[in-house]
């Protein structure tokens, strides 16, 4: 699956409750972290490709409605929704592994 960038905040919630694994980043144009997370999310998206795994990107400036519901206090912030859950969150910009840890226990193994 393609990343996603939110177009509509209804699109976004009725994904994260469609089921299945959601990774929402939530981050902002002029964000300098959300800008180094960005490739990041494009090469778990490559990796997860196989799985039942959708990235949505959400700008907190478009969206702040959005970004108050998941309880956004810093950006770059990463949610993972599971059923229409949120499992976990991890605030702030973490190395490739620690998003990788936080799938692996949502979805099988990613295909390399």
């Amino acid at each position: 699956m393609t990343m996603i960038q939110a177009q509509q905040a209804e699109e976004v919630r009725t994904r994260i409750h469609a089921g299945g694994t959601v990774l929402v980043d939530y981050g902002a144009a002029w964000c300098p972290p959300c800008k180094v997370l960005l490739p990041i999310l494009e090469e778990l998206d490559q990796e997860y490709s196989g799985e039942a795994v959708t990235i949505i990107k959400v700008d907190c400036d478009e969206f702040p409605e959005l970004a108050s519901e998941a309880g956004v206090m810093g950006m770059p912030t990463v949610v993972i929704y599971q059923d229409g859950q949120p499992m976990e969150k991890l605030v702030g910009l973490r190395p490739k592994s620690a998003y990788q840890g936080v799938l692996s226990r949502y979805v099988h193994s990613p295909t390399f």
